[in-house]
């Protein structure tokens, strides 16, 4: 046996272990998630996972297998999560559209165990957590070209029963898709989202096709599918060919390679214990201020004395006082002491806006990492 064949092996006999191991854990998180459901408690306690984050990495005594262990630490988490809140039945998450489309998509990577649940609306999909039909909600927040998705960040403003549990970006790439046996020199027709169809001008003149509005992409890819017209083409993902049996006529038609959509998903803000402030993570607030010079850049100094880097910050009209507006904030937590800081800036700033809310504190990263 070779040094390769040896570590294999040993490799195999480990997993062996572990798989037990697993069957063990699993076990006692269905004891947790028992113990949660007689209690009231809430599946995510982000102070606990903490800890044993800490507690758990500090055993390590190879140093440089600490960030991958604590990786490692943090997926089996997710998974301990997922099985309590299919063990409560509270594993539902609601997205807008059909199956294929984008918001399905990140759903599928952020919440990969979690049952999807589609509404027609975005405003449904808001409605359905609050009511409590769904735990998590999956809304397109920013996208790199077309900017604000300015009508979920009003009814942000709207529910105040909403809190942000992660944000995450997702590359958007758009694939010519038509029926089986299609030709491109034979396509006639695109339909798609308006905006899909405005990233992919370039291509659609280029090759003299009529561009036609649709509600959504996935839905254009079912329409296409179902039309038996092999002169009529989508634009939507590959997934989406997948899912209706289509055939990519071109991959990337898009005009930006770089074009990524910023995915929010959303929760009841009482449905879980906050998540604390610490380097890296977000906090985002909304706030109105008084109609009078210098508020707003009062609360833009207060949040550059706590050590805040302010990533971004959104002005939207103020429902029902024409021409007054909220804002949105998004915030990077400092270096050091992120908690008390935190709390030292929402009591500097609720002594200066007229509302401040908070949306919560919460990850960002790549839609495939960390799933919750």
């Amino acid at each position: 046996m070779d040094q390769l064949q040896q570590a294999r092996a040993q490799i195999d006999a480990i997993d062996a272990q572990m798989a037990a191991l697993f069957e063990q854990r699993m076990q006692a998180v269905a004891e947790v998630a028992r113990y949660k459901a007689a209690t009231g408690k809430p599946v995510f306690d982000p102070a606990r996972e903490d800890a044993v984050l800490e507690k758990n990495t500090a055993r390590l005594q190879t140093e440089a297998l600490r960030p991958y262990y604590r990786r490692f630490l943090q997926q089996a988490m997710a998974v301990s999560r997922a099985y309590q809140r299919s063990l409560l039945g509270r594993d539902t998450a609601a997205y807008q559209g059909v199956e294929g489309a984008w918001s399905h998509i990140a759903l599928t990577q952020l919440l990969p165990f979690c049952r999807a649940r589609a509404y027609a609306t975005w405003a449904d999909v808001c409605g359905a957590v609050v009511a409590g039909d769904a735990q998590y909600g999956v809304l397109p927040f920013e996208n790199s070209n077309a900017g604000d998705v300015s009508a979920v960040l009003d009814l942000l403003y709207a529910n105040p029963q909403l809190a942000v549990a992660r944000m995450a970006d997702l590359p958007i790439r758009q694939d010519l898709l038509a029926l089986p046996g299609a030709q491109l020199a034979g396509v006639r027709t695109v339909v798609s989202h308006q905006q899909a169809l405005a990233q992919s001008s370039p291509f659609i003149k280029a090759h003299g096709l009529e561009a036609r509005p649709w509600g959504n992409t996935a839905d254009a890819a079912r329409y296409v599918a179902e039309s038996g017209d092999r002169s009529l083409a989508a634009i939507a993902s590959a997934r989406t060919a997948q899912l209706y049996g289509l055939q990519i006529l071109a991959e990337g038609v898009n005009e930006d390679g770089d074009n990524t959509t910023r995915f929010l998903v959303v929760t009841r803000a009482d449905a879980a214990a906050p998540l604390p402030a610490a380097p890296g993570r977000r906090m985002a607030l909304l706030f109105t201020v008084d109609h009078k010079p210098g508020q707003l850049a009062n609360v833009i100094r207060l949040i550059g004395e706590q050590g805040f880097n302010m990533e971004n910050i959104k002005s939207r009209p103020l429902p029902h006082v024409p021409f007054e507006y909220y804002f949105y904030v998004q915030l990077v937590c400092p270096d050091s002491e992120a908690p008390a800081r935190c709390a030292a800036l929402l009591k500097s700033l609720g002594e200066t806006c007229r509302t401040l809310r908070s949306l919560g504190v919460f990850e960002t990263a790549p839609a495939d990492r960390d799933p919750l």
